[in-house]
C-alpha cells in the first residue's frame, strides 16, 4: 500500500495529462506541478544568468566610459548559454519554454494544450522576478551598487531614453516583434524534427544569442515578457512605463509565427 502511494507521488502521470508536444514526441509524461516547477526554474536561470551578466559584467560604452566589460557578445552569450542549460536540464519535463511569447506561439501552432498555459505564464513571470530579486539582494551588499543599477534601469528594456542606442518606439516595437517571431519559428521548426532532438538546445540557444547581438543596442533585447517584467520591477519609473511594448510586441510576433507555422505545416493528404 505504501509503495503504491509513493509511486503515485513520484512517477510521471498518465498520457492524457501531458502536453500535445510531449505526446507527439512520445516524451515522458509529467504532472502539472512538475511542469510548472520546470518553467519556474528555467526562467529563473535565464534571467539570473542573462540579466546578472548585464548588471555585473557589462557596461554600455560612452564618451566618458569606454569600458565594455564582457561587452554585447558576453551578454548575448550569457542569455544563449543559460537557455541551453535550462532546456537541457528540464526541457524534457515542460518543453523548455521559459518565455510567455514562446508559450503563446506554441499554443497557436497547436503544440501546447491551452489548459497548461496559465500555469506556464505564472511560473515564468514568478521565476523571472525571483531571479532579479536575488540580483537585487546581491547588489545591496555593496554600498551604492543597487542605487547605481536602478539608476541605469536594472538592465531593463526600453525605447527613446530607455533604449541603449536611443532608438524610438517604432524601431523598438518592430525589432522586438520580428525577432520574437523568428525565435518562435526556429523553435517550432527545430523541435518538430526528432533527428534534431539532441541539437535542439544548442540551436535554440544560439538563435537567442544572435537575436541579442542584433538588438541589444536597440532595445536591450527582450523577446521575452517575463524577462522584461522581472527587470522592470527594480528598474524604476521609466522601464515600468515602457513595459507594455515588451509585452505586446513579443506576443504579437510570437502569435504571427505560430499562425504561419500552423498554416504551412505538413498535412496528411487523403486520396479522393
Amino acid at each position: 500500500m505504501g509503495k503504491k502511494k509513493n509511486e503515485k507521488r513520484n512517477e510521471p502521470v498518465a498520457v492524457e495529462d501531458s502536453t500535445v508536444e510531449q505526446r507527439a514526441q512520445h516524451a515522458p509524461q509529467w504532472s502539472s506541478s512538475a511542469r510548472y516547477a520546470a518553467e519556474f526554474f528555467g526562467t529563473f536561470l535565464l534571467v539570473l544568468g542573462g540579466v546578472g551578466t548585464a548588471l555585473f559584467a557589462a557596461n554600455f560604452p560612452s564618451a566618458d566610459d569606454n569600458q565594455a566589460g564582457v561587452g554585447f557578445l558576453g551578454v548575448a552569450l550569457a542569455f544563449g548559454l543559460t537557455l541551453v542549460a535550462g532546456i537541457a536540464a528540464v526541457g524534457h519535463i515542460s518543453g523548455g519554454h521559459f518565455n510567455p511569447a514562446v508559450t503563446l506561439g506554441l499554443l497557436i501552432a497547436g503544440r501546447t494544450d491551452a489548459r497548461h498555459v496559465p500555469g506556464y505564464l505564472l511560473s515564468q513571470v514568478l521565476g523571472g522576478i525571483v531571479a532579479t530579486s536575488v540580483l537585487a539582494l546581491v547588489l545591496s551588499g555593496k554600498d551604492g551598487a543597487f542605487a547605481a543599477a536602478q539608476s541605469t534601469g536594472f538592465a531593463s528594456n526600453g525605447f527613446g531614453d530607455g533604449s541603449p542606442g536611443g532608438y524610438g518606439l517604432v524601431s523598438v516595437f518592430l525589432v522586438e516583434a520580428v525577432l520574437t517571431g523568428v525565435f518562435v519559428a526556429v523553435i517550432l521548426s527545430i523541435t518538430a524534427k526528432k533527428e534534431y532532438v539532441t541539437l535542439a538546445p544548442i540551436g535554440i540557444g544560439l538563435t537567442l544569442t544572435l537575436i541579442h547581438l542584433i538588438s541589444i543596442p536597440i532595445s536591450n533585447t527582450s523577446v521575452n515578457p517575463a524577462r522584461s517584467i522581472a527587470a522592470a520591477v527594480y528598474g524604476g519609473a521609466l522601464p515600468v512605463s515602457q513595459l507594455w511594448v515588451f509585452i505586446v510586441a513579443p506576443l504579437a510576433g510570437a502569435a504571427v509565427a505560430g499562425l504561419i507555422v500552423r498554416a504551412l505545416g505538413r498535412r496528411v493528404v487523403q486520396a479522393a
